[in-house]
C-alpha cells in the first residue's frame, strides 16, 4: 500500500513558497513539531523519468552526486549496513512495503556561510512498493549510541536529523510526484532564521540535478542497463551497493 500526496494532514503546515510551473513547486513548514526548536520543511515536486527509489536515493548518499548540489557536504561513510534484508522485511508489516536498503551512515559537513563543520550518525532505509513507489527515511541515532562513531576521527558538533523522508509515488507512464520532508537540528546556538534559508535553496537545488538527470532519457537508460531490477532477490541489489561504497545519509 502506498499513500498518494494530498494536502490532508492534521499539521498546521505554514506556506513558505508556490510556484506552480518551479521544480520544486510548493515549499511548507510547520513549527515547533515534537516539541523541537527548529521546523519541519516539506518540499514538493513533480518529475518526469521513471519512478526509481534506488537512483534518487543516490543524491543524499553518493558523495559524488550529493557534492553537485550541497556544498556542506566533506565525508560520506557506510558504517553498519543489514548484511540479510530478509531479516529487515520479515519484521515489517506488509504495509511498510519491501525493504531495500538499511543501515547506518556516517555524515560529516564543511563550514558553509554562517554553519560550521557538522556531523551526524543516522539510521535510514529504503523501502519499495508494489505500485512502483519508494520512501527514503532517516532519523538520527541516539546519543547513547556515540560509540558508534568513528573512533580514529577528531568529533564535530552534532547535528540531528529530527525526521526525514522522501516519498516518490507514480503518476503516470513515465511522471512521479516526490515529497522531501526534512526537520534538522543543526547543533550549536545557530537560530532557524539563519539555517533554514541555506537547507531549502540546497534542496531546490537537488531536485533541478534530479529533474535533469531523470528526464535525460539517455542517462536513465544507461543507469538502469547497470542496475537491473531484481525483485525476486533484493540481497543481490544491497550488496551491490554495499560494493560501491555508498551511504544512506541525510544532511541537507
Amino acid at each position: 500500500m502506498m499513500i498518494g500526496l494530498t494536502d490532508e494532514s492534521p499539521l498546521k503546515w505554514k506556506n513558505v513558497e508556490a510556484k506552480k510551473k518551479a521544480t520544486v513547486h510548493r515549499i511548507d513548514k510547520c513549527e515547533h513539531y515534537n516539541g523541537e526548536k527548529f521546523p519541519v520543511v516539506r518540499f514538493r515536486s513533480s518529475i518526469e523519468g521513471p519512478c526509481l527509489g534506488l537512483k534518487m536515493v543516490e543524491y543524499i548518499m553518493n558523495i559524488d552526486e550529493r557534492a553537485q548540489w550541497d556544498p556542506q557536504i566533506d565525508a560520506l561513510t557506510d558504517m553498519y549496513i543489514a548484511n540479510n534484508l530478509d531479516d529487515v522485511n520479515a519484521v515489517l508489516p506488509d504495509e511498510y512495503g519491501n525493504c531495500a536498503m538499511f543501515g547506518i551512515g556516517y555524515t560529516r559537513t564543511k563550514r558553509y556561510l554562517v554553519v560550521d563543520g557538522r556531523e551526524q550518525l543516522t539510521l535510514c532505509g529504503l523501502q519499495e512498493f508494489a505500485n512502483g513507489g519508494a520512501l527514503i527515511w532517516g532519523v538520527e541515532i541516539e546519543e547513547r549510541h556515540d560509540a558508534l562513531f568513528p573512533q580514529d576521527q577528531k568529533r564535530h558538533t552534532r547535528a540531528k536529523t529530527c525526521l526525514y523522508s522522501t516519498a516518490l509515488v507514480p503518476t503516470g507512464e513515465g511522471t512521479f510526484d516526490a515529497e522531501y520532508i526534512l526537520q534538522l537540528d543543526p547543533g550549536g546556538n545557530l537560530p532557524s532564521f539563519l539555517t533554514t534559508p541555506i537547507m531549502i535553496d540546497s534542496v531546490k537545488t537537488m531536485f533541478s540535478q534530479a529533474k535533469r538527470d531523470f528526464g535525460d532519457e539517455d542517462m536513465m537508460k544507461e543507469w538502469m542497463d547497470a542496475h537491473p531490477r531484481n525483485s525476486d532477490n533484493n540481497d543481490d541489489r544491497n550488496e551491490e551497493m554495499m560494493k560501491e561504497r555508498l551511504g544512506l545519509l541525510l544532511t541537507p
